[in-house]
């Protein structure tokens, strides 16, 4: 096994992308996702989608409306990227370098 690669099940000690990023796609992939699934997805609490969640809503990232007893999360593509490093770039842009064409847009 090469030093890039991990074995199967098991979860690479460091990621390119952060939680916000991981969170953030999934639920650009799937709008209509339970936060305990995006936490499975993700490996991380539910308690910690949910945190993150608030803060992507709090920047205006994601829009939350309740649909019946679920609530469907819609991305804002325009925004940029929140470091300087990468704020020349749009989520919108993130969303098509991850997930192609299975984001689901505005």
């Amino acid at each position: 096994m090469s030093e890039h690669s991990h074995g199967e099940g098991s979860a690479p000690s460091w990621t390119f992308l952060t939680n916000h990023a991981h969170v953030l796609m999934s639920i650009a992939a799937e709008p209509e996702l339970r936060m305990r699934d995006v936490a499975i997805r993700v490996g991380i609490t539910e308690r910690a989608v949910q945190r993150i969640v608030a803060e992507l809503e709090q920047g205006g990232y994601l829009t939350i409306t309740r649909e019946g007893r679920r609530n469907r999360y819609d991305v804002n593509p325009d925004l940029p990227l929140r470091h300087p490093v990468e704020s020349h770039r749009t989520i919108g842009q993130l969303m098509d370098l991850v997930l192609g064409g299975k984001a689901r847009k505005k």
